[in-house]
């Protein structure tokens, strides 16, 4: 973010503004974090905010501070489209693409009069907001608004509720920081979070140890089905939405098992496939080590993306065939993905 476009948000948040931060659909740790850390940032500035989110997140992040706040599209779409067309200004954080909130949200944020600001750190971002801050080195969202804040010049105003915000969506973004992408940078910011006063251990807690016997049981299902392609190093997951049912699944229960695959010695690219019958869709995972980009990946061939060694991506056949189309594809990229190995 330059210094004009921080000139232009300051002169902004001068007067009273409508502010409406939106998520993406299926909201992570980065999504609510980022969300939230600005929310209290701008309330404590005078601003009148809401945070809007397409869907529910999972319960791991209802601990977050003012979670109840969020207003869920999906279960008040009457009073969220209202609070859209209102807005004077809206930031869209953790998505840079529209469509990542979901076709009946998208529609009505095509249709508002408000300015939009995106922050994010996903690759290849859409050009629809007055201002971009857009930066794919970063490790999370919630990193770039702690630097946000930062070129506000207001980081003595970080209480201890944002730097919680922001932590989550760190820890989560970085996998604990041990993903490429973290920096230097990354944890200076988190050792002034500390220093502010946050209690990391009952976050990691909240995030990371709070599993249920159905999880594990579900977790169990995921590892049976786990497949290897030794020539490819390659592993990928399926859970059918009849698994997920014999389970009582809930929203975030599969997070993380695709990491599972990628543990495996050899292997360097790692999917999993999860039947999702109200959407009808399968929803895709895809993590890889090295130089292999599952962003690219994604984008070619499973309407998605994300980063380099993760991405979500999605399709509308049935999961057999689904599948069946990832193995067929899969060999075109067999000398890629040996020599991500390699390296």
């Amino acid at each position: 973010m330059n210094t004009n476009d921080v000139k232009v948000i300051k002169k902004r948040l001068t007067s009273h503004e409508k502010i409406v931060i939106v998520s993406h659909r299926n909201p992570d740790g980065d999504a609510y974090g980022s969300s939230l850390s600005l929310y209290h940032y701008l309330r404590g500035l005078g601003q009148d905010v809401r945070v809007i989110s397409p869907n529910d997140s999972p319960d791991f992040l209802k601990w977050l501070p003012n979670q109840a706040d969020i207003l869920i599209f999906e279960e008040h779409t009457s009073e969220a489209t209202k609070t859209l067309q209102e807005a004077t200004l809206i930031f869209t954080l953790d998505f840079n693409a529209l469509n990542r909130v979901g076709t009946q949200m998208q529609a009505v944020l095509e249709g508002v009069s408000a300015d939009f600001i995106m922050i994010d750190h996903h690759q290849q971002p859409d050009d629809y907001a007055l201002i971009t801050y857009s930066d794919p080195s970063k490790a999370s969202t919630c990193e770039m608004i702690y630097h946000f804040i930062e070129k506000m010049g207001d980081l003595s105003k970080i209480t201890v509720d944002i730097a919680s915000c922001l932590y989550t969506g760190i820890v989560t973004d970085t996998g604990s920081f041990k993903y490429p992408s973290t920096s230097s940078s990354t944890h200076k910011a988190i050792a002034h979070l500390m220093d502010i006063g946050i209690d990391h251990t009952k976050i990691h807690n909240n995030l990371f140890d709070t599993n249920s016997y159905n999880r594990l049981q579900l977790l169990g299902i995921a590892l049976k089905n786990l497949k290897i392609i030794p020539d490819c190093h390659t592993a990928y997951i399926t859970i059918s939405q009849r698994e997920l049912n014999s389970h009582n699944f809930k929203k975030g229960d599969t997070e993380g098992f695709v990491n599972y695959g990628l543990s495996l010695k050899g292997i360097v690219f790692a999917v999993i496939f999860i039947e999702d019958q109200k959407q009808g869709i399968i929803k895709m995972s895809l993590r890889s080590k090295g130089m292999f980009s599952v962003n690219e990946f994604a984008r070619t061939y499973f309407n998605g993306g994300g980063h380099d060694n993760a991405a979500g991506g999605r399709s509308e056949d049935s999961l057999k065939h689904t599948v069946s189309k990832f193995l067929d594809i899969l060999p075109k990229h067999k000398k890629e993905l040996q020599q991500s190995y390699e390296n």
